[in-house]
């Protein structure tokens, strides 16, 4: 038998807040860019489910959160409190999340930060995975005082999407008997991979809901979404092969910069890249790793399109001024006609190191 646990944490940056600021308990949290009372450019990275009452949401435009916010004060409210985020504290509680999983669990895929996939069929039942997700939980909330919810199901795909059915701090089983009847009432966008222009598809043909889905053929979704249309087959009816990955080494460390206007201004951008390439280089000292042996960089123009560039370099290096040298020579193009032969002006510019050692 097939058992499989999906952990997500809860509002995971927003509750690592919470928990190091007690004075923000109760309040709405967003974790983010600085919405400069709303002209801030960048996005909300997290936003805790009291802020989620007001309508704000992970991805939203960070001057979009503010405004909601905002309304919110007005009609006698407390504001959201907005804060830029410390990954390094957010990182280090992560570590400590998947300390306690990998504990208890032999096969652990941790898909991010803040999630993780867990093989239980080593329990051999239903009644015996939930008692340890259980257990698993309530460590999790005893010593890191954050709460996770979790879904149990007889694959990966059941487990993501029953894991979204009770937050926070739920659980959620859906054993394999149950697995089509619990999708068919679902929307179809819960199914992973089906996005906004596949909705879109799907909405032309009335079709809402999984169960709705199910009445295309094989043939039917491979004409609408090809290759892809044949998977979809089987997800639809709660069938999934996808294996538990244990790879979860950091494969990269970066980050990202959006201006407040967007730029062309060479020292503005230079002063931005430096300082992206120094934090990058802090955080790589504070790693297990030592060094790095690819450099790459990401320029998003004003029009929304986005270019990555990266080089890999002839030995490891671990110090930032080859790094800053690197990503200048990568970037440079894009300030040029070169590689931005429209002139456009740039919105944001990212650094990431990789193959890392």
């Amino acid at each position: 038998m097939r058992i499989i646990a999906h952990l997500d944490m809860d509002a995971f940056f927003a509750s690592v807040e919470e928990r190091e600021k007690p004075r923000l308990k109760g309040l709405p949290i967003v974790v983010g860019a600085d919405p400069v009372e709303g002209k801030g450019r960048g996005v909300v990275s997290t936003a805790n489910y009291k802020a989620r009452e007001y309508g704000i949401r992970s991805a939203m435009p960070i001057s979009q959160a503010w405004q909601l916010s905002e309304n919110a004060k007005k009609s006698g409210k407390p504001p959201a409190v907005f804060i830029g985020g410390n990954f390094n504290i957010y990182g280090k509680v992560s570590d400590e999340v998947m300390a306690i999983v990998r504990k208890r669990v032999p096969h652990v895929e941790q898909a991010s930060v803040d999630e993780a996939y867990l093989d239980l069929s080593f329990t051999g039942s239903y009644e015996e995975a939930e008692k340890l997700c259980l257990k698993i939980k309530n460590e999790i909330k005893k010593k890191e005082k954050v709460t996770c919810s979790i879904g149990l199901g007889p694959n990966k795909l059941i487990a993501k999407i029953a894991v979204d059915m009770k937050k926070p701090d739920g659980l959620t089983v859906v054993r394999e008997s149950e697995a089509e009847k619990f999708l068919e009432p679902l929307a179809i966008r819960k199914i992973p991979g089906v996005g906004p222009k596949a909705e879109e598809i799907f909405r032309k043909l009335n079709i809402k809901t999984i169960k709705d889905a199910k009445k295309l053929s094989q043939g039917d979704l491979y004409d609408l979404m090809g290759e892809w249309g044949l998977e979809l087959y089987e997800k639809l009816r709660g069938r999934d092969s996808g294996e538990i990955i244990e790879e979860h080494e950091v494969k990269s460390i970066g980050g990202q910069e959006t201006f407040m206007e967007d730029t062309k201004d060479f020292s503005q951008i230079n002063e931005r890249l430096g300082a992206l390439c120094e934090d990058i280089i802090s955080r790589l000292k504070t790693s297990e790793f030592k060094s790095y042996k690819a450099v790459a960089i990401t320029v998003r123009f004003d029009d929304f399109e986005t270019k990555t560039r990266s080089h890999t370099l002839v030995e490891s290096a671990a110090d930032g001024k080859i790094l800053y040298f690197e990503a200048l020579k990568l970037l440079s193009p894009f300030l040029d006609k070169r590689e931005n032969s429209k002139n456009k002006l740039i919105r944001l510019i990212g650094v990431r190191i990789e193959k890392l050692l």
